[in-house]
Order: structure tokens, then sequence, then C-alpha cells
């Protein structure tokens, strides 16, 4: 499978995803869970020692099992030592027994590492509705425990085993000098349908080796995760198991951040924020059916919500990734989708622009070469690029940026047939 880390900028790191940070391994096995039975299908990520870590989950009432089990790990606030996902079966809208297999993995993988059940967590993603096929996923973990390693194929063989609809794997890392001290963010995702804010058909894993407190990661964690993960929409939908789960190691040494205010705190923050806006560009960009990425970037908001909100509204409308799919330079449904956000703004003072086209200003429409925007989007989807949308409000100072992808007939043909 195709690896999608150039969307992050490259870093000089020594290994991918997760386990370029110190003090985690990871693993991948093929359980049989898949309807076809032929690609591997779970994945093991374990801290060397207990870390600090965050969490941030669907907001859908039909939260699935293995999401309402973090959400109680998550209560206690005890460090944890590893993170258990699979794909197949989501494990959702399975009632009491879904919960019992959710305890049942978590006990297998303690068993087998040897530590407290309450110091694993689990992702889930697949057919929602249905429960894991229980025998041969806990016949694979202690496969997944032989196979842990610390290197750049056990990394994509995790990345690639978690994927379901995905056409590339997604992960990566970055590196920076924080405090004196090179501190490594690294982590992998899957998404490509179902993908809409609060959160998406997604699941993340993030490590850090950074020595941080809990009362510093979370709130960060939480900030990250709206920049990025929740800026992100390919069909409306938003799924029954969306996880991000963020772990610290602090392996990397040192004291530890623990004032939020503090430079060091902001500089993790930026890694950790840049690190999640890659990989969450990269899920929109490889919606499913799409042909390109849309990137929102909304300007002149009296607020940061504002422009969240207005930016998200334009990259989730069906009308404007349609006409995209269809080479349409149709910024009508771009100033609509703008309008019934649910921002008040002066539209006299509204301009809007396509990539090099600038279409609309001060509220009134420009004269553009029709067949000019009509060729920039074209080529963009011929490149699988990235369509560049920049709304400007003239109210304030803050942006905000948004992503989607284009509404193609190859989105209808997969998700027809997805669960027969």
């Amino acid at each position: 499978m195709q690896s999608r880390a150039e969307l992050c900028p490259p870093f000089p790191v020594p290994a991918s995803g997760v386990v370029a940070p110190k003090g985690f391994k990871v693993a991948a096995a093929k359980a049989g869970l898949r309807r076809s039975g032929t690609r591997a299908d779970c994945a093991l990520v374990v801290s060397d020692e207990e870390a600090v870590w965050a969490g941030a989950f669907t907001l859908n009432q039909v939260a699935a099992a293995p999401v309402l089990y973090c959400r109680q790990r998550a209560a206690s606030g005890a460090p944890v030592r590893a993170v258990l996902i699979n794909a197949g079966q989501a494990n959702a809208a399975t009632g009491a027994q879904g919960d019992a297999d959710s305890l049942a993995s978590a006990q297998a993988v303690a068993e087998a590492l040897g530590i407290s059940p309450d110091a694993v967590l689990l992702e889930s993603t697949g057919v929602i509705g249905q429960r894991i096929k229980m025998e041969p996923f806990l016949a694979a973990i202690p496969v997944l425990k032989a196979g842990l390693a610390a290197t750049c194929e056990a990394a994509d063989a995790a990345a690639t085993a978690i994927c379901t609809t995905d056409l590339v794997r997604k992960a990566t890392a970055i590196e920076a000098n924080i405090g004196g001290r090179m501190i490594r963010v690294g982590g992998m995702c899957k998404g490509s349908g179902m993908i809409h804010p609060n959160m998406a058909t997604m699941l993340a894993v993030l490590t850090c080796d950074a020595p941080v407190t809990q009362a510093v990661w979370r709130p960060m964690i939480a900030r990250a995760v709206a920049a990025s993960f929740n800026q992100i929409t390919v069909d409306g939908d938003t799924s029954t198991n969306d996880t991000v789960i963020a772990l610290a190691s602090g392996a990397a040494g040192g004291a530890a951040i623990s004032d939020p205010r503090s430079a060091d705190a902001a500089m993790l923050e930026m890694a950790v924020t840049a690190l999640l806006t890659g990989l969450a560009k990269s899920v929109a960009s490889d919606g499913e059916g799409a042909t390109c990425l849309i990137e929102v970037t909304v300007s002149g908001a009296a607020d940061l919500a504002a422009a969240q909100k207005i930016a998200r509204s334009v990259a989730g409308s069906d009308l404007f990734k349609a006409a995209v799919f269809g080479r349409d330079p149709n910024w009508g449904r771009i100033a609509a989708a703008a309008g019934y956000a649910g921002v008040p703004f002066d539209q006299q003072k509204l301009a809007i622009s396509l990539g090099p086209h600038a279409l609309m200003a001060a509220g009134q429409p420009l004269s553009f070469d029709a067949k000019a925007a009509s060729e920039y989007l074209k080529a963009a989807g011929e490149a699988h690029g990235t369509v560049q949308v920049n709304v400007g409000l003239g109210e304030g100072r803050s942006t905000a940026q948004a992503w989607g992808c284009d509404l193609s007939y190859d989105y209808v043909k997969i998700n027809a047939d997805y669960s027969t």
C-alpha cells in the first residue's frame, strides 16, 4: 500500500510513524477479521514505560464499545501502556456483548504483556452492528506481542493493517528542538469515508517522547484535534468509532513540561498540531472516490470559531464538491456555503478566489477566465493535487482552514457495496 506521509513536511527522523519517538514498539498481524481474510487486520502499539495519555472520541450517541471503554479509562486518569486496534468489525451497536468483547480484548493484551488491563486502550473500525470475531482476534494477540519492534517496517505494517477503504496508509513523524532536547512526535491514522467533524470514521494513534504532565497534555491534544481532525470532511457522516489516542512516554528525558504557558509547551503544541494536521489532510485527500484535496482558507473572521465554522461549511458543501469533480468553477456554491454556515457577516465585504483566480471582491462578482479556472480544477484532479479556495470576510483578523475532497461517482459505488 502506498504511503502518503509526504503530506507532512519532511523531517530527518530515522523511523516512520509511531515508533519514531523513543520508547515505543508496534506490530501488525492477520487474524482473519476482514471479509477477504487476505490482509493484516490488527495492530498493537506498546510504550516501554507508563505513558501519559489523552483521547478524543466521537460525539455520535451510538458510540462503539471500544469508545465507551476508553472513555471510562480516561475518567480514571491512570497512565497506559498499550493500544490494541482492529479492522473488519466496528464493535458498534453490539450491546452488552460488545462491551464484554472489549473487556476480554483488553484483558488478553494485559495478560500477554504482563500489565494491568486498565493500562490497555482499544480502537476498532469496520462494519457497524457486527461483533468482533473474538476467537481469531484473541489468538492473534500473542502473535502481535512476538512481533513488537521499533522499525520502519513494523510501523508501516501497522499503519496498513488498520486501513479499511483507504487507498494509502497514513503515517509520519516530525522532530523539534524543545528546551534543548530533540523531541519526536509520530503518528498513524486511518480514514477515507464517513468523514466529518467530531470526528470521522477515523482512528489515530499519536506518540511522543516528550516528558509532559497530563494537565498540559490533555488540553493540548484537544486543541490540536480541533484544529486538524475536526476540520476535515468527506461526506458529512460522523462515525460511531472515531478515536484519537495520544501517548507521551517521556523517554526523551529531562524535566517534565508542566507549565501550559511556557515556551516549551507552545513549541510542543506546534509540533503536535503540525503532525495531526498533516495526517488529517491525508485523510481528506484519500476520501472515498476523491480525485483531489480541497483546502479552504477563511480569513478576516471576527474570531477563530467563526473562521473554522465557515471553512468547514464550504469544504463540506456537496454542491461545491460535485462542481469541483465536474471541473466547474461555480463559485456561487462557495458563497452560498459560507452564507449558510450560521455565522453572521456582511456580504458586501465578501471576497472569494479559486487558486489564482479572483472571483469576488468587496461583495461584487469579478470577471474571470472560466476556461482557465476549469483547467485549474482539471489539473488538480489529474495530479491528485490540491484545490485552493480562499474566502475573505473583512470582519476581523482570525483565520482558519478546513479540508475536504471532491465528490465523484466512485463514492457511491464504494459505499453501495461496502458490507456485502
